[in-house]
This record gives structure tokens, C-alpha cells and sequence, in this order.
């Protein structure tokens, strides 16, 4: 299992506009997520619910405020 480490956001947004990882707001709350919603970011909620279609080797990038 890999280990979760921090990014720079340049980092982590070139990731995601090159395919290479999937953003996602760690809050639950749709109204929390909505003020810090990075594009094309996945709200917690919509990460749950299409968790079958992310693949097991996908990086993925939890942020929150």
C-alpha cells in the first residue's frame, strides 16, 4: 500500500490535467466542497458513488481547506 504524502498544488493540478490522478474534496458535505471546488474535482460524495469505475492504480488526491 502506498503512503499518503503532501503535494504542491502545482503539482497535484498538472497530475489531474494530464490524466495521471483524479482530484477529490474530502468533505462530505456538498455545500463545503462547493467554495473550494477545484475543476474537474470529484466532491466525496460522487467519489463514492463512482468508486467502481476508478481504477485500483489510479492516484488520487485528497484536498481540503
Amino acid at each position: 500500500m502506498a503512503e499518503a504524502r503532501r503535494i504542491q498544488i502545482q503539482e497535484a493540478r498538472r497530475k489531474v490535467q494530464a490524466g495521471e490522478a483524479l482530484f477529490v474534496c474530502a468533505y462530505d458535505s456538498e455545500e463545503m466542497c462547493g467554495g473550494i471546488r477545484l475543476e474537474k474535482a470529484w466532491t466525496l460524495g460522487e467519489f463514492n458513488a463512482r468508486l467502481p469505475e476508478v481504477k485500483k492504480d489510479q492516484e488520487i488526491i485528497f484536498y481540503c481547506n
